[in-house]
């Protein structure tokens, strides 16, 4: 049986070369020029793949596309544009392509993924697989709506050489975000180069950055390069930026004021060409006033600030999350294994305060250990704990096991030492924080309403929005 392959496309070049392509590789095609008899073909039920160009004279396919994808889930959309940009792709995955081919394209390619589309469109429980291929290439997985706000900043961010500041709780994937700057913008055949803050003794943190010379301190027996001239032409993340001792912040913003350096022990200035994009976990306004973090520094390093949302504002993406943390593990050599429908929802019911690689640990963790093909709903029960509590409720962890999770994880990190003080207040906004930004969510972005859920003052909501730098985003709540 032949399939029918829906193509629309405003070039009348471009359809009949795939009209002879796809005729002669034994479809049924049907081109048109326009969304408005694409659409009609849909409506009717007509057609096995559609293959559409973004821009149609009588409106854009990706307005349309939500209105396919919900009347027909399982007709795969293959979109192509001009535009070869992160944005265009980035917005082709939004609305539910199973693939983006940039212009000009391979026929070859064209026909292979048009194959491949049909033949995962027939299989049973296709679309989360389809989902995931989709992703492949993007370096962060989910399409939650908080997560849509972080690749439209990224697109944005591609071709600049700003410095990005990211915050976000340990775990949210703070590199991964940095890579894609990297990987996806101009400096992609630069190096990327990782430097972790809190991992290097605060006496060798200027060496680690700026490199030595010979015989700079004791023990430095030859040059060494340090990480900005081993990152020179590409990107240098400075991870956990709010651990860097005070001394070396005074370097580091004098570096990013004249843009160059001097090793320790060195006495000539190297200029360097490197972008920064820095991370935290930490509340640096808090810092700040505290003395413990260079205001200036913040605001040289938070020229674009990009939040990471913990996984528990993101729980929609926790089944793409688990699918393609599965995906890895087979590729590792471990057993193909699927995730029982009652237990993905007690895994979104969950608070997941170790963020996403608590998650990963998990699956891999019961992708290693359990032999059954299907993880059950008793499996994951016993894995987090949560035996004790019936897994229809959906709620969520305790708050106060929570918060008591989350001091046990900073009072370690700090081990032998205490934390700065101030702990109450850094914890009382971890909470007020993500509080406040849900009921903004939840009342559609309307701070009036939010207010009056919250409890609060409208003049105290606003400061509060202020202080914890939360965006506002309206949009009309879903039944």
């Amino acid at each position: 049986m032949s399939h029918v392959v829906l193509l629309a496309d405003d070039d009348a070049a471009i359809r009949m070369v795939l009209n002879q392509a796809l005729t002669r590789a034994g479809y049924e095609v049907r081109p048109t020029g326009n969304i408005s008899t694409m659409w009609n073909w849909i409506s009717r039920g007509e057609g096995d793949i559609l293959i559409t160009d973004v821009a149609l004279p009588d409106g854009n396919a990706f307005e349309v596309m939500p209105k396919i994808k919900k009347l027909r889930p399982d007709l795969p959309m293959i979109v192509m544009s001009a535009q070869n940009t992160f944005m265009t792709a980035i917005r082709a995955s939004e609305v539910g392509a199973y693939e983006y081919l940039p212009k000009p394209f391979d026929i070859t390619e064209v026909l292979s993924v048009v194959s491949r589309g049909l033949a995962d469109a027939s299989k049973p429980g296709s679309d989360a697989d389809k989902t995931e291929e989709a992703g492949e290439s993007m370096p962060l997985v989910g399409r939650s709506a908080a997560m849509q706000d972080i690749y439209r900043a990224l697109a944005r961010l591609m071709q600049t050489d700003l410095t990005v500041m990211i915050a976000g709780e340990s775990g949210t994937g703070k590199e991964l975000v940095a890579r894609a700057l990297h990987d996806f913008g101009k400096r992609r055949n630069g190096p990327f180069v990782a430097i972790n803050m809190a991992a290097i003794p605060r006496d060798l943190i200027e060496a680690e950055l700026f490199g030595h010379e010979k015989g700079a301190f004791t023990g430095a027996n030859t040059r060494s390069s340090g990480r900005f001239e081993q990152a020179e032409g590409g990107t240098l993340f400075l991870d956990e930026i709010g651990d860097m001792p005070m001394d070396a912040q005074t370097r580091l913003l004098r570096v990013l004021q004249e843009g160059e350096y001097t090793m320790v022990g060195g006495r000539s200035p190297i200029k360097t060409n490197v972008r920064i994009v820095a991370a935290t976990h930490r509340d640096l306004s808090q810092m700040i006033r505290q003395g413990l973090f260079r205001e200036d520094l913040y605001y040289r390093l938070n020229v674009v600030p990009i939040r990471l949302p913990p996984l528990r504002e993101r729980l929609d993406d926790v089944p793409d999350l688990a699918q393609h943390f599965l995906r890895l593990a087979q590729r590792d050599g471990e057993a193909p294994k699927t995730i029982a429908p009652d237990a993905l929802r007690l895994m979104q019911a969950y608070a997941w305060p170790g963020n996403i690689r608590e998650l990963e640990n998990l699956v891999r963790r019961l992708s290693a250990l359990h032999a059954d093909e299907q993880i059950s709903l008793e499996i994951v029960q016993n894995e987090l704990h949560v035996g004790d509590r019936p897994a229809a409720t959906g709620l969520p962890m305790d708050i106060a096991m929570a918060v008591e999770t989350h001091i046990s994880q900073m009072l370690r990190e700090y081990e032998p030492d205490l934390p700065p003080p101030g702990l109450y207040q850094r914890v009382i906004d971890k909470v007020e924080g993500p509080l406040i930004a849900m009921a903004l969510n939840a009342c559609g972005g309307n701070q009036i309403k939010a207010a009056d859920l919250l409890g609060l003052n409208r003049n105290t909501l606003r400061k509060k929005i202020r202080m914890h730098n939360i965006e506002i985003v309206k949009h009309s709540r879903r039944n």
